[in-house]
């Protein structure tokens, strides 16, 4: 299985790559756009929900590892014709429906690799989602480090009454480092102080990031995986565990293509989920594990959304004042020690099983924001708090997805319904937050940190609590689970 695996990370990348760019490219296409910075802003809010859609439906593409292969293809191949396009957007809506696509194929992206991956490795699982979600924050890293050399240094509209522009556009325009780092994704209403103008000749360079990045994207993974996209028999790569042998079904004497079909139970999308036939004979603690796995998720994802768009705001307001260019270096040092994190946990995860990672997880968030409160006025401490959140939060999602899975030993829709929680958190704590931040003032920002890492330790005692209850398999099931694999025998013929 080493060439899906392979390809699954890869494509993870992608998701990266894609995720981090629209932040500092953001006043760029509001110049190329000709928009308000208001109007703007709504483009994070397209790809975010569209996201969202797509990790909901990504199950769709379940039933083969051809056909999944196949829509990661397709998915990482529309990134990188959205790369490629977005510099022709010349109008706000078109670049949100562009966006619109690009969220979409992320959510599949998402849903599908970190999907298949579970069924491929089953128990062995937690090692290979550590490196899938590695490959998503060195992407996440690298984006906005090819946009910076193209990003405008000043008002990049030049507006034809220069001479008569008013003294607020004249200091928002020289003034754009500290509007880029305070862009907000869904909450625009924090940009409507800034008046900068929207007629006039556009000056920018931005396009060549994007068109880098659209480089990059084909030619790190689509070139190579279009020409492979047939995919090794499991049981003779040695890469993947008794349940990717077992999953070895059929062979097409007409075709001579290898399949793997996953069947039918559990792991479809999340209208499908929904279906009367999942739950026929279920117990509550069935439905509980998939409600508070998804729920940890939703309070962790949602604490990574909102610290890394509001950490900056914090920072330049009172009491700490930090400086603007200093204070820009927070949502890179966050990022860049959950990137850390994330490469720290592959061999973590091999020593230490999912469940202990997630109780190690949600305990060092609590901690970090209570030592964030205690120590609110040291600027010092917000540096070292938000390394330490970066490294607690890296591993939280492909921990749990591993341990709620391990629960549900490998049945239900745990994959699908996990991915939309944490989808649904990171926009929805976001706004919240911003709203907050807004009626509040900017110390809120870490007592709703300390509040959704309280709900994330709950939660995560509710999941241990119903694991206690969930009933053990039956020696009958055990006898056809993926650990009495099928292996062939003298003639070639798999046997059970």
């Amino acid at each position: 299985m080493c060439k899906p695996t392979l390809t699954y990370w890869s494509v993870f990348f992608s998701f990266g790559l894609c995720i981090a760019f629209l932040g500092p490219t953001l006043l760029d296409l509001r110049c190329q756009t000709q928009s308000s910075l208001s109007q703007i802003t709504w483009v994070f809010f397209s790809q975010q929900f569209c996201l969202l859609l797509g990790s909901c439906l990504g199950g769709v593409f379940k039933r083969t590892l051809a056909q999944s292969l196949f829509a990661l293809f397709a998915s990482s191949l529309a990134i990188s014709l959205v790369f490629a396009i977005i510099p022709l957007c010349h109008n706000v809506v078109v670049l949100a429906v562009v966006m619109a696509v690009a969220g979409l194929a992320m959510g599949c992206i998402d849903t599908i690799s970190n999907m298949q991956l579970v069924k491929i490795y089953q128990k062995d699982s937690a090692i290979f989602l550590q490196a899938l979600h590695f490959f998503v924050g060195f992407g996440a890293l690298l984006s906005p480090l090819i946009a910076d050399p193209f990003l405008s240094d000043t008002n990049c509209i030049l507006s034809n009454s220069t001479a008569n522009a008013s003294s607020s556009t004249a200091n928002a325009s020289s003034n754009l480092p500290h509007i880029r780092k305070s862009l907000v994704p869904h909450h625009p209403g924090n940009l409507s102080h800034y008046d900068l103008p929207m007629k006039g000749m556009v000056v920018t360079r931005v396009s060549y990031a994007f068109w880098i990045m659209a480089l990059i994207n084909v030619s790190g993974w689509d070139l190579g995986v279009a020409r492979d996209l047939g995919w090794e028999d499991p049981c003779s790569s040695g890469l993947g565990g008794a349940g990717a042998c077992w999953e070895y079904q059929e062979y097409s004497r007409e075709s001579g293509v290898l399949e793997t079909s996953f069947g039918d139970e559990g792991h479809d999308d999340l209208l499908s989920c929904c279906q009367s036939r999942n739950f026929r004979g279920a117990s509550y603690t069935y439905f509980a594990v998939h409600i508070t796995g998804a729920l940890v998720l939703f309070m962790t994802d949602g604490i990574v959304g909102e610290y890394s768009g509001f950490v900056y705001s914090y920072a330049v307001e009172e009491p700490l004042a930090v400086l603007h260019k200093v204070a820009g270096y927070l949502p890179s040092l966050f990022w860049g020690f959950i990137t850390l994190g994330r490469l720290i946990s592959i061999p973590v995860s091999y020593r230490m099983k999912p469940a202990t990672m997630v109780f190690i997880n949600v305990v060092g968030v609590l901690i970090t924001f209570l030592l964030l409160l205690i120590f609110s006025s040291s600027v010092v401490f917000l540096f070292v708090g938000t390394a330490s959140l970066g490294l607690f939060l890296s591993s939280t999602f492909p921990s749990m997805l591993a341990y709620t899975e391990d629960i549900l030993q490998y049945q239900g829709c745990a994959t699908t319904v996990l991915v939309t929680g944490a989808g649904i958190g990171e926009m929805v704590l976001q706004l919240l937050v911003g709203s907050i931040i807004h009626d509040r003032g900017s110390y809120s920002f870490l007592v709703c940190g300390m509040i959704f890492g309280c709900l994330a330790f709950t939660f995560y005692a509710l999941l241990v609590f119903f694991h206690r209850m969930y009933p053990k398999p039956s020696p009958e099931l055990d006898d056809a689970s993926p650990d009495k694999a099928a292996v062939p025998d003298d003639t070639g013929q798999y046997q059970r």
